[in-house]
């Protein structure tokens, strides 16, 4: 059922309040028919009719421009006796971008869950997989709690991944000396910060559900969003590991390359020095004057040759014992 379910433009689910679920096709009345069920509709943004439909399931035109809103970030708002909650989730789709964390835009009422998504999300098949199972949500709030915490688990591997690709910067460059690519060094920055983006108003968003005053949120369920929540705050907090010792690599790499110049241009410059006195000499000797000594010498040119050799190590010397050459 997941899979079928995930990739199709629109579904409706049932849930019976003790963990299962059944799809739905057609209209279906909203409302309660067993203690404790409620009903998830779910519509791709892009499809034909979703406004339609909406508008169908009689939401508050506010509540419709929230869910099929161009740009979203993670936010939740109390309208009425519900709530609008978006949050966002890892792109774990083939040839796609991690960090293009996709939306998934819901509508919580007490007995009524609407989402509008843009692109399929794992974490919403691991929500109807559960549910195929009889291990699903029991409330809407425990949906929402559920769904927050499959999106971190979701989340969780590549922010690993991450980390390790730092791990390995660090120990390549402060234990082995070994450079290391800015090319990558900027690419494991980057996925922690457009990460970091989504996840800390993530965070916000469900500490907001959790303490409305919303008559539908159990104890139960606000228990199960604040863990959510710490969840999602580590994750954050991981990220920002990841940031600031990105910063630390980067700031020792940036070091070395100066070092490195800077040694390059002072023996550029050693080199000058030394050269520099030898290159005027022979300049004046050469010059096509009269006048020139030992011009008619056959041993002149071997007396200046020697002479240029002495001065030029005695320059070595005394620029080496100045401490400018090593």
């Amino acid at each position: 059922m997941s899979d079928q379910l995930l990739f199709s433009n629109a579904f409706s689910v049932r849930f019976d309040g003790a963990g299962s679920a059944i799809a739905i096709d057609g209209p279906v009345e909203d409302g309660p028919d067993a203690t404790g069920s409620f009903t998830w509709h779910h519509f791709r943004r892009e499809g034909d009719g979703t406004r339609a439909e909406l508008e169908a399931l009689g939401l508050d035109p506010f509540v419709i421009d929230a869910l099929v809103a161009e740009e979203t970030r993670p936010r939740c708002t109390v309208h009425g006796h519900g709530a609008v909650l978006n949050l966002r989730g890892v792109n774990l789709a083939e040839g796609e971008e991690p960090e293009d964390m996709v939306s998934v835009r819901l509508w919580l009422e007490k007995d009524r869950i609407v989402g509008v998504w843009l692109r399929p999300l794992f974490a919403v098949r691991d929500m109807l997989a559960a549910a195929e199972r009889g291990e699903g949500a029991s409330s809407v709030g425990d949906f929402a709690a559920r769904l927050a915490m499959r999106l971190a688990d979701r989340a969780e591997p590549y922010i690993g991944e991450v980390g390790d690709r730092i791990d390995a910067m660090e120990e390549a460059l402060l234990d082995d000396g070994e450079d290391v690519s800015f090319g990558d060094l900027s690419s494991v920055r980057r996925s922690a910060i457009v990460m970091r983006r989504f996840l800390v108003p993530q965070r916000e968003a469900l500490s907001t559900l959790e303490i409305e005053d919303l008559g539908w949120l159990s104890e139960r369920d606000r228990m199960r969003l604040r863990e959510a929540t710490d969840r999602i705050t580590r994750l954050g907090e991981e990220l920002d590991a990841v940031r600031d010792r990105a910063q630390i690599v980067y700031d020792e790499l940036a070091n070395r390359r100066d070092e490195l110049l800077n040694r390059q241009t002072l023996l550029l410059s050693v080199v000058a020095a030394i050269f520099l006195p030898l290159g005027l000499l022979t300049g004046l000797l050469g010059i096509n004057v009269g006048g020139v000594p030992g011009a008619d010498n056959p041993w002149a040119f071997w007396a200046v040759t020697g002479g240029l050799v002495v001065l030029g190590v005695a320059l070595a010397l005394w620029v080496r014992k100045m401490g400018l050459f090593r």
